[in-house]
Parts: C-alpha cells; structure tokens; sequence
C-alpha cells in the first residue's frame, strides 16, 4: 500500500496487523481510561462553563475519529483542563451579550476553527512550531494556568457565588468576602473528594499490593478513584437530601441519548472573535498532545509525526464540533493510564469511546444528585500534577535565564491572564536568546603543551605567543553580533600591543549572514591598521562555500584561512 496513504491513515498501518494478543491489554486499557473520563468530561465541562453534558459528547466521537487519523497509538483524547480552562476565558470574553443558552454552539464553533487550524497547519507540515516555544515557558505557562483552574473551584468548593474570572487575586478577595456563607455541607463534600481521590491515587495500590492483589485488576481499583468519588457523593446527597436541605448544589437533569449531529452556525463576526483564542488553543492543545504522545511512543520504540498528530488533533476537533462538544486534545495524565494499563492500538480509545456512549445512553440519570463540589475536587486534583517544582529547580541551578523565562511566563500568567502571559512569556525566552547570542563567547586559546590542540587558556595550562593571538568564536554570526565581535577583536588587540596576528578559530560557526559578513570586512581593515593580520581557521564547508560565492575569499586572501588552529600558528611561526 501507498506509504503515504499510511502515513495519511495510520489506521491501515496498525489495524492489518492487529492480533488477538493485542485486544487484551486494550479492553482493559479502554475500560479503566473510560471509569477516568466519564467524571473528567463532566468535570472539565463545568470548567469550560459548560453544561456537563458536552464534556461527555466530546469524549465519544473525537476518540473515534483519533483513532483513525492520530498517530500515537495510546495517546488518550478528550477534555484536558488547560484547554477548558481557555475554553472558559474565550467564553467570558465574550461578555454579557452572549446568552448563556447560546455558549454550546459556540464551543462548538471554537472546535471547528480549532480543527480546521490544526488540519491546516498539519498539511503544510508546520509540525515543527512546538519547537518554538522552550519547556521552560511551557512549564511556568502550564503551572499558573493550574493554579487558576484549582483556585477557580472554590466557589463549587465552597458552595459560594464568585464570578468568573482568571484574576487569582479577585478569586481570593471574593472568597475571603464570602467565607461568612460558605456551604459546610458542600465544603465537607468537597474535601471529602479531595481525600479520597488523593487515597485512591497515592495509597490505595500499595494497601493492594501488601495483599497480593497486582496486575489488570490492581490498576483498576487505583484508577476508580473519580468514578467512586462520584457515586458515593450522589448516594449520600440522594439519600440525606442535602440538595432541598442543605443547598448543596448538584448537576441536575442531564439529557440521556446519543449526541446529534450538528453543523455549527455561520457567523463571520462570531468566528472572527473566536479567531484568536482558536488559534492559542490549537497550539497549547497540540503542544500538551505531541508532548506525551513522545514521550510514551520512546518507550515502546515507536515513532509519533507531528504532522500528523495536528492532523489527528484536528480531526478530532472537527468531531467535536459536528456532535456537540468543545474543543480538545491528548491529556497528560488519561494518556499515562491509558499506556500504564496495557493500550496497544488505538482499539483502547475505540473501546474508551463505545463505553463513555453506552453510559450516555443508559445512566445520565444516576448523576442528576452528583454534587458539583465533587467535579471541583476532580479538577483540582488533576491539575495539582500541572504545577511543576522540579523543572524550576533544574533549571534555577543549570541556566538563571531559563529559570527566569519560567518565573516570568508563571507571574505573567497571573497577572495578565493566559493568553497575554503566555506571549509574554515567549517573549521574555525570545529576549534571553537574542542577548546570548548577540553577545557570544569568545574564548582566548592556547596550545596544549605536547599537543596540536588548543583551548581555552582560562580553563588549561596551555602555551600562548604574544604575537600571535588565537581565539574561538562560539557563535555563529549575523547582524546581531557582528558589530559586539568587530568590538571585542579591536578592544583585544588594543589591550595586547605586541599582537601582529590575531587567529579567530571558527569551528563553532555554522553560518556567516551578509550582515555579519561586512563586517568582518570592515573589522579586518580596522585591524590592518591597527597592524594586525586577521586569520580564519577551521572554517566549516557550507560556510567556504558561500564566501566563495560572495568574492569574500578572493578580497582576503586565500593564505589567510586555515584549515586548523595548529596549521595556522605553525605557519606564522609560533614554535610546536
């Protein structure tokens, strides 16, 4: 078969092959991601600011369609929190014309932008943009973002009114303002939830491995936590009416059936508005995708396209929109469970996708007395794996600049909301990698006694001529650095009167741009008259090529480029 119809459908890549042996490991793997995502998309529905109803619609069609067009074979599509969370932000920005019976459709047109973006983006094999955006802005954006979602339940937490907002600081005033009405029957729930998904997740499966329980069956009583929490809250608000006596506020009537199909509406000022936020979600959408789909298709040897995965993404998107969801994406931690628990194939998400429909079906009516402080304690708990210490801490000690990328992409977050400190955030890296690379290392060598090497004489005892000066450049150079380097090699032979050469060792360039070019004509005839000869060793191939070209070659002197620093000292008469 056509390879790139492969490639295009990687479903006739794995399903061909499939075995028997196969099915195993994804009938348990789809039904402990399913036990995970039928709380989860209602969860990250009310996140959204959404009808619960919708989190379970985007869970059945999406995974389907993945199934066909996504790359990774465990990756676990549906509802993730960052992307409900800007969802939400995209809705409230909105403002107060919308009505609130109208935000379904329009996160259903937010979908479909996302997915045309993505399949767009993935056919142009633009793929390649997660490379854009550094880990270290990723992990701050991806912590305060967290914090957000886990502060934003406090009024399901508490059983309070607080508007919506993504202000930390406004979310905490009104509920310190409101701590007088706070709900103790939902609170009570609330943390109850939190203790208990907290005992399933961290506890439970060393309490089962002590008592010879382990494999399929271990994995999933652990991962029951959410759909335990849920049932035994609702039969505890059924069965003592905390709804008409305490004020517990529950779910309510959620429609049984299938979702239908729907064709979003055409609204050209709508989708303009969307436009924007459809494009931030398509990329963090992706981003948090392709992440960990890498990650668990290393461990298996497999391979994972980004081209693809967008085109998958966006697929899946589409679905979503045309069956009345909202937009998503690969989660971190369903993909982890959904890999832990055996997924072979893409089968596991068929399997997740059939049994979310089948409780669609036939049990909505079991969650009409499910407390919403509960679904609170499920967002807050799975964002709390979101705020990440350790790469702070890695990075404060290994590069202060990428530790600042991280704490200013977090504050900015916060300060400024998602989209605003998420650009600030790529700024702040933009920035520090603009000021290391215009100011490169320069490093003053030396030969290493005995040797043809030569290093840095700062680092190594090494044998240095006050005639004949060495230094590498570790940099490649272009318009901005040039002139900091015309600078520097001016600056050090003014400093080192007896210098007659100066040998630049440009081992580390990769590439010389017109700029940087006239420059280094203008630092050699500055150093000409200053009584220097300017040399360049160890030039890379593609470099020479293109100095060829330019007629740089011919106006400098052929006899003045070397092919090692050693060449070079020895021919200017510096002892071996």
């Amino acid at each position: 078969m056509n390879k790139n119809i492969r490639d295009f459908l990687p479903v006739l890549d794995w399903l061909p092959s499939y075995s028997k042996a196969q099915f195993g490991g994804d009938l348990n793997a789809g039904a402990v991601t399913a036990v995970m995502l039928v709380p989860q998309g209602m969860a990250y529905a009310m996140l959204a600011g959404l009808p619960p109803e919708l989190g379970l619609y985007a869970s059945i069609v999406p995974l389907l369609l993945y199934a066909v067009f996504g790359s990774s074979r465990v990756l676990a599509i549906g509802p993730v929190a960052l992307v409900s969370l800007l969802v939400a932000g995209t809705l409230n920005d909105l403002g107060s014309a919308v009505s609130l019976d109208r935000l379904p459709a329009i996160a259903g047109q937010l979908a479909l932008l996302v997915g045309l973006i993505s399949i767009v983006l993935g056919l142009f094999r633009l793929g390649f943009i997660v490379n854009f955006i550094s880990h270290h802005v990723i992990s701050g954006f991806t912590s305060a973002a967290a914090l957000i979602i886990a502060l934003s339940q406090l009024k399901h937490l508490m059983g309070v009114d607080i508007p919506r907002t993504h202000n930390i600081f406004l979310i905490l005033s009104k509920a310190f303002e409101n701590l007088a009405s706070v709900n103790l029957a939902s609170l009570a729930i609330g943390i109850g939830g939190i203790a208990g998904l907290l005992f399933f997740k961290n506890v439970l499966g060393g309490v089962l491995g002590k008592m010879g329980l382990v494999g399929p069956m271990r994995d999933v009583l652990t991962r029951a936590g959410p759909l335990v929490v849920v049932a035994v809250s609702t039969v505890v608000v059924f069965v003592w009416g905390l709804d008409a006596g305490s004020g517990v506020r529950i779910v309510g009537t959620i429609p049984g059936g299938l979702p239908q199909v729907t064709v979003p509406a055409f609204d050209p000022d709508l989708l303009m508005a969307l436009l924007p936020s459809a494009f931030l979600i398509s990329f963090v959408g992706f981003v948090e995708s392709v992440s960990v789909a890498k990650v668990l298709a290393s461990r298996r040897r497999q391979k994972v396209g980004p081209n693809q995965e967008l085109v998958g993404i966006g697929v899946a998107n589409i679905g979503a929109a045309l069956s009345g969801g909202f937009p998503v994406t690969g989660g971190f931690s369903r993909s982890s469970v959904n890999f832990e628990a055996g997924a072979n194939t893409p089968l596991a998400s068929v399997i997740t996708a059939l049994l979310v429909a089948l409780t669609v079906v036939f049990l909505t009516p079991l969650f009409y007395y499910l407390p919403k402080a509960v679904l609170a304690s499920i967002i807050m708990v799975a964002v709390l794996t979101l705020v990440d210490f350790k790469t702070l801490k890695g990075s404060w000690n290994y590069s202060k600049s990428d530790a600042f990328s991280l704490l200013g992409t977090f504050a900015a977050v916060l300060a400024f909301g998602v989209e605003m400190g998420l650009a600030i955030g790529v700024g702040i890296a933009v920035a520090f990698y603009l000021w290391r690379t215009s100011h490169p290392q320069v490093a003053i060598i030396g030969r290493v006694p005995g040797t043809e090497h030569f290093r840095n004489y700062l680092r190594h005892t090494v044998l240095r001529s006050r005639e004949v000066s060495a230094a590498r450049i570790d940099e490649s150079l272009f318009f901005a650095n040039a002139t900091w380097l015309e600078d520097w090699a001016l600056s050090f032979v003014a400093d080192n009167p007896d210098s007659k050469h100066l040998v630049l060792n440009c081992a580390a360039t990769n590439f010389i741009d017109g700029s940087a070019l006239e420059v280094l004509e203008r630092m050699d005839e500055g150093l000409m008259h200053a009584g220097v000869t300017l040399h360049l060793a160890e030039i890379k191939g593609p470099v020479m090529d293109r100095l060829k070209i330019s007629g740089f070659i011919d106006a400098f002197g052929l006899h003045r480029f070397h092919l090692s620093t050693h060449e070079a000292m020895t021919k200017l008469g510096y002892p071996i």
